[in-house]
């Protein structure tokens, strides 16, 4: 089975994190949620990734806060694409987990998106664009959202009085 790994470090991520539930849903894609940490419990994080190799993951989304590092040590563990999304859970607004997360050495590439919701709502369409290099049929609801957004902008464009 292909599916995509949303891993979060913290269950005080689920409120934002799950907002790739949703949108994986709409598209029809399968994915798992699991709560996992770099640091407080590496062992679990190793042994899922393993695991999700196993059973058929695709691409792992890894969204963790502070400076842990989630996203890195999936990287590390792996050869399949990590998308790392920095968490704002901090005094220092999420800055301090986008520049552990972006800091990669070479050779364990992680890609880093936005802080926060902003993040998680790229990582899913980012997700769903590797899984659409092989898959036509979501190669096209891709194309048919970027539409329908195009469209909705017209629409609300259309509905704006401009007065000079």
């Amino acid at each position: 089975m292909k599916f995509v790994s949303i891993m979060m470090g913290s269950k005080s991520d689920y409120d934002i994190v799950s907002e790739a539930t949703r949108m994986f849903d709409k598209f029809g894609i399968k994915y798992e949620l699991i709560i996992t940490s770099a640091h407080r419990s590496p062992e679990r994080t190793q042994e899922y990734i393993k695991q999700a190799e196993e059973k058929g993951v695709q691409v792992f989304i890894a969204a963790a806060g502070m400076a842990a590092h989630l996203a890195g040590a999936v990287a590390a563990n792996t050869t399949k694409p990590v998308i790392g999304v920095p968490m704002d859970a901090s005094a220092l607004n999420g800055v301090d987990a986008l520049y552990s997360t972006v800091q990669m050495p070479s050779g364990m590439p992680v890609a880093t998106l936005a802080i926060g919701k902003a993040g998680i709502i790229n990582s899913v369409y980012l997700a769903m664009q590797i899984l659409a290099l092989n898959d036509e049929d979501l190669a096209k609801k891709l194309k048919d959202d970027r539409e329908s957004k195009k469209e909705a902008l017209k629409q609300d464009s259309a509905k704006v009085e401009v007065i000079l």
